[in-house]
């Protein structure tokens, strides 16, 4: 008997495995991971010895924990969700947190069966280095100690906030698509340290560290980005150059129609 069980063992999946056993929120022992693909269940329980692995949902899977079922995390493909909230259903899963995109709550509670308490997620994949951000919201029948257990179960692998389900869609565009913005910023500043004489390598050190610096420096002062850009930029000088560059492309505006053209898609996706 296991009192959590995930559906689906790649990568957000196995992120979120890896996060609740390294945080100490649960031991093997309490969890069991749903995954088709045999070779992927060997590299789990190679990993992770005395992880409990299975090819489907089956009924006795889960134990009661308190008042009712623990739970289920649902991390597989979207065009899957459907079909393993149906057999979800048969375990007697009443509490279900997904972090697949694209699948709404309402469906997700039809699929399930009854009346359960849904929580979707839409988490980003800093999480599989712990270091994600994710957004949850509570389905129809979801409750403040649903969302309280989905925070706790999240919160092995990052930052959790509260939205409404209508703004998931926003947090696609920006958190959930986000890395790939900062990662396409990185690469273009490293190949500008190569083209100004830089060798690769150092140019990777000198973006990746005042990448990770100039965040931390965002989060633990809590000043305004506006801010801490005008400390860096002084009147007629090497920053503001660069900067007026930057401006004159439009930099700014393109991140910003970025967000919203990642947003727009993510609505014309959901299901």
């Amino acid at each position: 008997m296991s009192s959590l069980l995930i559906v689906g063992g790649g990568k957000m999946g196995g992120a979120l495995l890896g996060g609740l056993l390294r945080s100490g929120w649960a031991g093997t022992g309490d969890l069991t991971v749903v995954e088709p693909v045999a070779e992927r269940r060997d590299e789990l329980e190679s990993e992770y010895p005395g992880l409990r692995t299975v090819t489907a949902p089956e009924p006795g899977l889960l134990d009661d924990a308190g008042e009712r079922i623990a739970g289920a995390v649902l991390a597989g493909k979207p065009d899957a969700a459907e079909g393993a909230c149906r057999a979800l259903g048969v375990t007697g899963v009443t509490r279900l947190l997904s972090i697949v995109a694209g699948v709404s709550a309402p469906r997700l509670e039809a699929a399930l069966g009854g009346e359960p308490a849904v929580v979707r997620a839409m988490p980003n994949t800093p999480a599989l280095v712990g270091a994600g951000v994710t957004a949850i919201s509570g389905g129809s029948f979801a409750t403040s100690h649903d969302l309280a257990w989905a925070q706790d179960v999240l919160s092995a692998v990052g930052t959790v906030v509260r939205l409404p389900e209508h703004l998931l869609n926003a947090v696609t565009g920006l958190s959930g698509s986000g890395p790939a913005y900062f990662f396409l910023v990185a690469e273009a500043l490293m190949e500008a340290g190569v083209q100004m004489g830089l060798t690769r390598d150092v140019s990777r050190t000198l973006v990746v560290e005042t990448m990770l610096g100039s965040a931390a420096l965002l989060k633990e002062t809590g000043s305004d980005p506006e801010a801490l850009r005008a400390m860096v930029t002084s009147p007629a000088g090497t920053t503001a150059a660069g900067i007026r560059t930057l401006e004159a492309r439009a930099v700014r505006s393109a991140f910003m129609e970025a967000v919203a053209a990642a947003t727009e898609r993510s609505r014309n996706l959901q299901r």
